[in-house]
């Protein structure tokens, strides 16, 4: 029985992008996913409209779009793309980050090998050494190489990346823990990867080609550095109290987001 698998896309203000990622999806490519979701989190230019005539040309898979009711954050879009999967029973579901950094094509070998049933989440991975990345400023890679180390140490384990833009989730998986409590802001993945091994989910890394070219950054670099450090000493003083903290700022609340359009397929 063929797998059910979810690739949902977050989108905030990509107009440049998301055309050339949805374009990702040839006719071979479209055949094995059941549907791709996109996630337009309230841009405030016509990426919404730009996915939608994108959409149109997607003939071999069933491809919805929706709009968040609020800008939920990066962290909070994962959580609708999160819902969406368990709600709609899929075996497996993939983020693909809208601003063409990542490349879907990446991630395929590895689910034609079966990577993605031998672990609970399969992680794409700027910094393996079989990676490679294009146009990424070597400051970031350094601050990327210095901050992988130092969770690294706080985990206990390797840490290749704390949050590339395309990873595999198990949707059994995504339902042993409450992802709902992890931070809806950038800080998302490393909540994420933070709170995975004290629950006992399981996760291996894969390489992939990342790319800069005309993406705009939302990252503020001393700022999130400091917040990353920020992160890492509260896990380490209480991994326990910070596994079961509400990092959310919708305590208690859901991401509603609503259909604005789906293909005939």
């Amino acid at each position: 029985m063929k797998e059910k698998i979810l690739v949902f896309i977050t989108a905030y203000n990509c107009r440049s992008q998301i055309s050339r990622v949805l374009s990702q999806f040839d006719e071979v490519t479209q055949g094995m996913f059941s549907e791709v979701l996109v996630i337009d989190n309230r841009s405030t230019d016509d990426t919404l409209d730009v996915a939608i005539s994108s959409a149109k040309l997607l003939k071999h898979v069933k491809c919805t779009i929706q709009k968040n009711c609020e800008n939920y954050g990066l962290g909070g879009s994962h959580k609708v793309g999160f819902n969406y999967a368990v709600n709609n029973n899929f075996d497996y579901c993939i983020i693909l980050h809208g601003d063409d950094q990542g490349n879907i094509h990446d991630v395929i070998p590895f689910l034609k090998q079966g990577k993605h049933r031998q672990t609970d989440f399969l992680l794409g991975a700027r910094f393996l050494p079989e990676s490679r990345l294009v146009g990424y400023s070597k400051f970031r890679t350094f601050g990327n190489h210095v901050f992988n180390a130092l969770y690294s140490l706080g985990i206990g384990r390797r840490i290749y990346d704390m949050g590339a833009g395309l990873n595999v989730f198990s949707v059994s998986s995504l339902k042993k823990f409450n992802y709902k409590f992890l931070a809806d802001d950038l800080t998302f993945n490393m909540h994420l990867i933070l709170s995975l091994q004290p629950l006992g989910v399981r996760y291996e890394y894969f390489p992939l080609t990342w790319r800069e070219d005309d993406q705009v950054s939302n990252v503020k670099l001393f700022r999130v550095s400091k917040k990353t450090l920020s992160i890492l000493m509260r896990f380490i003083v209480n991994k326990n109290s910070f596994v079961a903290t509400d990092h959310s700022t919708r305590s208690g609340s859901d991401y509603p987001s609503d259909i604005v359009y789906q293909n005939d397929y």
